[in-house]
């Protein structure tokens, strides 16, 4: 089954497929960012996390996102990925990978869309503790 290249998920996040979507010969590089879920936040031990979503305005701002890198850089292909539901220590929360002819300007178009999906994109995350939960602003 071909995933489509802007997506999100209750199911874990598969980065070899992802890779492959983005692979292209006449791209010389494929950056990729893994978002992963730490066991603390602040030093003090996270559980588990839980992500939501507003999926249909998720799916749209991702999608802005990668066309407004595609304007600023010469990406090829970009696939963004995102998980929704609970996250255990160490699983992947979010992948993007962005393939362009040249590695400055794939570091720079994924660095672009980490950095603006945290700050646009309508999707929480609540940090679960031993003692509680709190939900989280996307820049702590």
């Amino acid at each position: 089954m071909n995933l489509p290249l802007i997506h999100i998920s209750e199911k874990p996040l598969e980065l070899e497929k992802i890779t492959q979507m983005v692979t292209d010969d006449g791209c010389g590089a494929i950056d990729i960012f893994v978002g992963t879920v730490r066991n603390q936040t602040k030093g003090k031990p996270v559980l588990k996390l839980d992500f939501e979503a507003y999926e249909k305005m998720a799916i749209s701002e991702m999608a802005k996102l990668a066309e407004e890198a595609s304007e600023r850089w010469p990406v090829k292909k970009m696939a963004i990925h995102h998980r929704v539901g609970t996250l255990g220590i160490g699983e992947t929360a979010v992948i993007i990978a962005v393939s362009t002819p040249h590695r400055n300007a794939s570091f720079e178009a994924c660095k672009f869309v980490i950095d603006t999906l945290k700050q646009t994109v309508p999707i929480w995350k609540k940090e679960i503790f031993e003692d509680g939960e709190v939900w989280v602003a996307a820049h702590p």
